[in-house]
């Protein structure tokens, strides 16, 4: 005889089949409880008792009915993407940027505050109050109204949101974000560090949503990397995947050295022909592919993503890039340039929030709370 299901057996298998719910209806104009039952694999009963469960606590409404046929039209329903808030902010060297997204991750409203990288830490920490507050304001709620924040910046972070080395921006080493930015938004934040949060974003809304391991390359004014491996991002043991660019005699420190001061003008010109420019692009892309290769000899992965404020130039990028992979490595993955430029960091700052919420859901640690 099969041994009968503890409670929390039970309370974990409800958490379960309310997120499945959500998962299906998320992105759908509307569905009816036999297509719900269908899309999930449960009955038509315990879909029933779900859905009914997720009307009462905000996270689905009806969304009229089905005319036609005999008998009573068929109620559809649909996820309430405006239930909550979640809020994504990407700390740069250049700008900080902070956007407000529903619980489907569409964007609502933004905010970009310029910086420069000489800033220091106080100046940088006032520059994403003033973006927060501003997104906030735009949106006219209050940092009570958001569900999860999360944050990318640059530099190694740790699982509580301090940043535990940055060497790219004076002051920041040891800077507690997550602290900082639940001043403004008391909901959980989540830090992590930007290339990791660009790898996160293509995955779910970039050129690699088909693609369960893959290399990110963050190429701008200082180069970095963000590894997915079998459909996850992988931060490793204490967080520090990835970081290659550590190593010197790969290059990474000084590859944006090979183009001067202006790398778009670099670019601009080796785009027409002129030598100089040409020759310069090369010794970029020869340091940037050698970190690349052990990467991918390490992980063998389908794609390598090349994102970051240089992603623009793909057009004399990436067949270099794909030459020197070659030169190196036994397989050369597919190698694709980002399409959401300097989106990407933001973006996977609202993907972490929204895994932290379903997480929050599936393990019970927040119950679902009726919204208005």
């Amino acid at each position: 005889m099969a041994a009968e299901m503890s409670g929390g057996d039970l309370s974990r298998l409800r958490q379960l089949n309310a997120l499945a719910v959500i998962k299906v209806l998320q992105g759908q104009p509307s569905l009816t409880l036999t297509e719900v039952a269908k899309r999930t694999g449960l009955s038509r009963a315990s879909t029933e008792d779900v859905v009914r469960e997720l009307l009462q606590k905000g996270w689905v409404a009806e969304a009229g009915a089905t005319a036609g046929g005999v008998g009573r039209p068929a109620r559809r329903y649909r996820f309430r993407a405006d239930a909550g808030r979640v809020l994504g902010i990407d700390i740069g060297g250049h700008k900080i940027r902070a956007v407000l997204a529903d619980l489907d991750g569409n964007v609502q409203h933004t905010a970009r505050v310029p910086v420069t990288p000489e800033m220091g830490r106080l100046e940088r920490l006032e520059a994403v109050d003033r973006a927060v507050g501003e997104t906030l304001a735009g949106a006219g709620l209050t940092g009570d109204d958001v569900w999860a924040s999360g944050v990318g910046t640059t530099g190694l972070v740790d699982g509580s949101g301090k940043v535990m080395l940055s060497e790219a921006l004076p002051e920041w080493t040891g800077v507690d974000l997550a602290a900082h930015v639940r001043r403004l938004a008391p909901a959980p934040v989540l830090v992590e560090n930007d290339s990791k949060l660009a790898a996160l974003a293509e995955c779910w809304r970039g050129v690699a949503r088909y693609a369960k391991d893959m290399v990110f390359l963050l190429a701008g004014l200082r180069t970095g990397a963000g590894l997915v491996i079998d459909g996850k991002l992988h931060r490793g043991f204490g967080n520090a995947s990835g970081e290659i660019g550590a190593l010197p005699v790969l290059g990474w420190i000084r590859a944006q050295e090979h183009l001067g001061g202006e790398a778009g003008d670099v670019f601009a010109a080796a785009r027409e022909g002129d030598k100089a420019a040409l020759a310069a692009v090369r010794k970029y892309v020869k340091d940037l592919a050698l970190g690349a290769s052990a990467l991918v000899l390490t992980l063998d992965p389908q794609m390598v993503v090349v994102g970051g404020g240089f992603s623009r130039s793909a057009d004399v990028l990436i067949e270099p890039l794909k030459r020197e992979l070659d030169r190196w490595c036994i397989r050369t993955p597919e190698v694709r340039m980002s399409a959401l430029g300097d989106e990407a960091v933001v973006l996977g700052a609202v993907r972490l929030a929204l895994d932290d919420v379903e997480e929050r859901l599936l393990d019970g640690r927040t119950p679902l709370v009726s919204r208005p």
